[in-house]
């Protein structure tokens, strides 16, 4: 199993990478974790997008799912498609607002708003706290998170391997349930433990903090800490410092690009 950095700047894109966005290769599976703004521009230099089984999506902010909107026009409007796109339709396993809210920031104009629909090329399916689906030659398997919308860290697994991603979240049990004994954590650092003159301690349910994420690794037993969705007015290197305190395994800051066996 691998896994390929698109994007991974916190909160929106920043001046070196696009927003959240992940895809994850096994066997002859390929699936995309999130399509925040600007992902699907950077998948196309890994995969050719009709080769994809599946797009999971954390959770519905723009961050997350905007270019969502891109892969629709890209199944829509492509001139020489390998196969009816309506015949085999592309698999969306998302919160259940998904089909609904995706639609509405596809569509054309206002007017238009009440006819969009994206089901004649896509089949949304419903994430739930516990759910495992099937997915090609992957296991995707579901935890609802601590944030201000619906959200889901997700875990795949391929022939004994595991890589869990956190998607967006405040300290969450059901992450590091999920995240234990897993090969590699993705898990988002978004700002510091403490900030002067802003708090001691993260606002709860919302995002974790580099020492947080390094706890919730510690907790879960994972083999390997990958963080992530760094926002651009914070610096890696200062959230990597807090996750090494707390967490003893191998940690890095990802970066827009990179690649990483599970």
């Amino acid at each position: 199993m691998r896994l390929t950095v698109l994007g991974c700047s916190g909160s929106g894109p920043g001046p070196d990478s696009p927003a959240s966005g992940y895809l994850v290769q096994a066997g002859d599976t390929a699936v995309t974790l999130d399509l925040g703004n600007g992902t699907f521009g950077a998948l196309q230099r890994f995969l050719d997008p009709w080769a994809l089984d599946a797009a999971l999506l954390t959770h519905l902010h723009p961050d997350h799912c905007a270019d969502v909107a891109a892969l629709v026009v890209w199944r829509r409007y492509h001139p020489h498609p390998p196969f009816d796109p309506a015949q085999r339709k592309l698999p969306v396993l998302a919160p259940e607002e998904a089909a609904e809210r995706l639609a509405r920031a596809y569509a054309p104009s206002r007017a238009e708003l009440p006819e969009t629909d994206l089901t004649d090329g896509f089949d949304f399916r419903v994430l739930t706290d516990g759910a495992v689906t099937a997915v090609g030659e992957v296991t995707v398997r579901a935890a609802r998170v601590d944030h201000p919308v619906e959200a889901y860290a997700l875990r795949i697994e391929h022939e004994g391997r595991a890589l869990v991603y956190s998607g967006d979240t405040g300290p969450s049990a059901g992450l590091v349930e999920l995240a234990r004994g897993a090969d590699v954590l993705l898990c988002e650092a978004t700002w510091p433990h403490v900030v002067p003159g802003r708090w001691t301690e993260p606002p709860p349910g919302v995002h974790l903090s580099g020492r947080q994420a390094g706890e919730h690794a510690a907790a879960a037993g994972v083999g390997r800490l990958l963080l992530t969705h760094v926002p651009a007015w914070y610096a890696g290197a200062d959230l990597l410092a807090e996750a090494t305190e707390v967490f003893d395994g191998p940690v890095e800051v990802v970066a827009p690009g990179a690649g990483y066996a599970v």
